[in-house]
């Protein structure tokens, strides 16, 4: 930047310096005026005319209160109740009152011969302030006429214009024709002057505010000037070459901003109140407590450097928003945050998007180690070392951030030294608390890991609560896992004994076997030993293979051949292939089947399987000589088939484990087979996405398959049928 840039940007500050100075000390040279303006309206001429126009909605009310009096028409107590105690209660104590009849005569009990007499008079000059209500027969008000030593025609006259407006008001939004509803008659209103003063004394409805000063001439109109004449230099400062200062990065923000403070300023009541808030407290000289002219000159000081502030913020927005006439539509593309990131997401997309993500992950951690770092530290609180003076320190900040705020009350400095004292004695105890909760759940977590897995995890640990939740879960799913493990160790363990028995006893009579064909010369004999040679090869080939199966199935390493099946005639067939089994065994099956196909998509094979397992151990462990029922039922979703006989043994198993594998009814495993049977049924079902379960009564085994209805699954091999 050369020398004469330099020269004109300091010549442009300049000029937008002293213009704000400017416009600040217009400001501050004219609150005499608003001191004047206070006092004018202060004065108790002004409040007493200020109290007559706001009288209108308690005297209108008084009509009908005054009127229920005389007619009782609905009790005291009711009107209490509807409507409470009414303003009207007040100003009557305040005022003469009254109601005459149309011939003039005095209707309230109340009112006494001598206030009857001045009330009804002419030309009274007894009172300062009279009002008089008309109603007629029907109940409307016919006239209002005011009237008073203390009134001037024209004020009288719009007195009566305002109570007409004021009564139609409280008629319409109180319903106080409910209570009662005058009927010609006229109540009759009269106040003093003394009482009149006295009423302005202990109940204004005039309270003088700040909201009342905004709208003054002296500040409302000098307000808008001094806006109007900086908004005026921040557009045509930088006209002059020598004072354009706009190009400063200060002036050079996104659109959205210096719009969205003007917009605020224009939108919030509370936000523009503020310096007339400020004002306001200063002509009045409350802005600080005491008094005396180094007060009176912190006072002055604070409003200039507020006012600085004001137009300082008005000359920026508007400068900074000067740029859309001189730019035009290059402004949009270049200064505004909406089209930046319009442009950005289009250049970038993805990658723009993935940038974000991790910057906002960034933060994230950020600030999640930030705060875990103060709750770290809040958990350690101890008041005889540095956090100690961590703590005061917080509170001594948070005592200068409210101790501005309270310059504009009296009173709040001690009110806020209370507060801060509290607060500390608050955080000694909360974090004791904290501590205390922390060491229960301390103590729990080390039981937890020290394998204490019964020892109960209870008491209100307050802000730790969830986490000790989260401890019970885990609690219940190590003792979960721990009886899992437990029962697997178990089932291995028997596994090992069961498949040794099982292939030992084939094995042990096949060697038997062989050995006896080696040395047996009768042919009958040896034929014998070759057949029961091929039956125990047979079992120890149908074990393996079943070994093979329930292996394949618990690793999920079957391959599925899905087609469709009526499953109603498969279970038909198997029971016909297994009908030899049924007749050694004396067993009468019941079938109680569909009559019409049900058509799924299963595997054949394995469903041929499950059916034939089931019918198989039906045949070993049922009673001889007992019914066996059989049942498929269809719904809209899937089917369920039902299989029930007698035991003809004691059912002392336990029915959750039945389905493991090598898991037999026999505990003494008299009879053959591998107990893998009831697995592979399970695996296969499971496998079809359909569930099995087994539950005994007394001697009755059922056992219940559920296969849904389901498509092809994606991806699964499938067979023609």
């Amino acid at each position: 930047m050369d020398t004469r840039s330099i020269s004109s940007r300091k010549a442009g500050i300049l000029a937008a310096a002293a213009l704000l100075c400017i416009c600040s000390a217009v400001m501050m040279l004219r609150y005499q005026d608003m001191a004047d303006w206070v006092d004018s309206m202060e004065d108790i001429g002004t409040r007493q005319t200020e109290t007559l126009y706001e009288m209108g909605d308690d005297l209108s009310e008084g009509n009908y209160l005054l009127y229920n009096e005389y007619s009782q028409e609905t009790a005291f107590s009711d009107v209490l109740e509807w409507y409470g105690q009414s303003p009207f209660e007040l100003l009557g104590r305040y005022m003469d009152y009254g109601i005459f009849d149309s011939e003039g005569e005095s209707l309230l009990s109340d009112t006494s011969e001598t206030e009857a007499q001045r009330l009804a008079e002419e030309e009274s000059q007894y009172y300062a302030f009279r009002a008089s209500f008309y109603f007629g027969e029907a109940g409307e008000l016919s006239d209002i006429q005011v009237d008073g030593s203390a009134l001037e025609p024209k004020t009288a006259y719009s007195l009566e214009q305002q109570y007409l407006a004021d009564f139609d008001n409280v008629l319409y939004a109180y319903g106080l024709s409910s209570i009662s509803t005058p009927e010609n008659v006229t109540v009759v209103y009269g106040m003093t002057e003394a009482n009149l003063n006295a009423y302005c004394e202990v109940e204004s409805p005039l309270e003088l505010s700040f909201y009342n000063f905004s709208s003054s001439t002296a500040y409302g109109d000098t307000l808008e000037m001094m806006t109007l004449l900086t908004a005026a230099a921040a557009l045509l400062l930088p006209c002059f070459r020598r004072l354009d200062i706009s190009e400063m990065k200060i002036f050079r923000v996104p659109f959205e901003i210096p719009a969205g403070l003007l917009l605020l300023m224009l939108a919030s009541a509370d936000l523009m109140n503020i310096p007339a808030y400020v004002a306001y407290r200063t002509v009045k000289g409350t802005l600080l407590p005491g008094s005396g002219n180094g007060v009176t000159i912190l006072a002055m000081t604070i409003n200039f450097l507020m006012w600085i502030v004001v137009y300082g913020l008005i000359f920026w927005a508007v400068t900074s928003l000067r740029a859309m006439i001189r730019m035009k539509r290059a402004y949009w593309s270049e200064r505004t945050l909406t089209a930046k990131l319009v442009r950005r997401i289009r250049k970038r997309g993805d990658a723009y998007g993935g940038a974000m993500k991790r910057k906002a992950g960034g933060i994230f951690r950020r600030t999640k180690k930030f705060l875990a770092k103060q709750y770290d530290a809040l958990l350690h609180l101890d008041f005889q070392d540095k956090t100690n003076r961590t703590i005061l320190k917080i509170v001594l900040i948070n005592f200068a951030i409210l101790f501005i705020v309270c310059l504009f009350w009296y009173y709040g400095t001690f009110a806020l030294i209370i507060y801060s004292v509290l607060l500390f004695i608050f955080l000694r105890k909360f974090t004791r608390d904290l501590q205390e909760k922390y060491k229960l759940l301390l103590r729990s977590t080390n039981q937890l890991a020290e394998g204490h897995l019964d020892v109960p995890i209870e008491g209100d640990i307050g802000l730790f609560n969830p986490i000790q939740d989260e401890l019970k879960k885990i609690q219940k799913g190590f003792k979960k896992a721990v009886e899992e493990e437990v029962k697997n160790e178990r089932m291995k363990t028997e596994l090992v004994t069961n498949v040794s028995h099982d292939l030992r006893t084939p094995l042990t009579a096949i060697i038997t076997y062989v050995d006896l064909l080696k040395n047996e010369d009768n042919e009958a004999k040896r034929k014998e030993y070759i057949e029961v040679l091929e039956r125990k090869s047979l079992r120890l080939k149908i074990l393996i293979e079943d070994l093979f199966e329930i292996s394949k199935a618990a690793s999920k390493n079957v391959v599925m051949h899905y087609m469709k099946v009526d499953i109603v005639d498969l279970l038909k067939q198997v029971g016909l292939e297994n009908d030899s089994k049924i007749r050694e065994a004396n067993l009468e099956f019941r079938w109680k089947l569909p009559e019409h196909k049900i058509v799924m998509w299963l595997d054949s094979q394995k469903t041929y399987r499950i059916f034939e397992n089931l019918i198989v151990n039906i045949t070993k462990y049922a009673m001889p000589h007992t019914r066996v029922y059989i049942e498929m039922t269809e719904t809209e979703n899937d089917v369920r088939i039902s299989m029930k006989n007698v035991s003809a043994s004691e059912l002392d198993f336990n029915v959750d484990e039945i389905t493991d594998r090598f898991v037999r009814g026999d505990s003494s495993r008299n009879t053959e087979g591998s107990g893998l049977g009831l697995a592979i049924a399970k695996s296969f079902v499971e496998l079809q996405h359909g569930s099995i379960k087994i539950s005994t009564e007394a001697d009755l085994f059922k056992a219940d398959i559920t296969l849904p209805k389901t498509e092809i699954p994606e991806g699964a091999e499938t067979t023609p049928a």
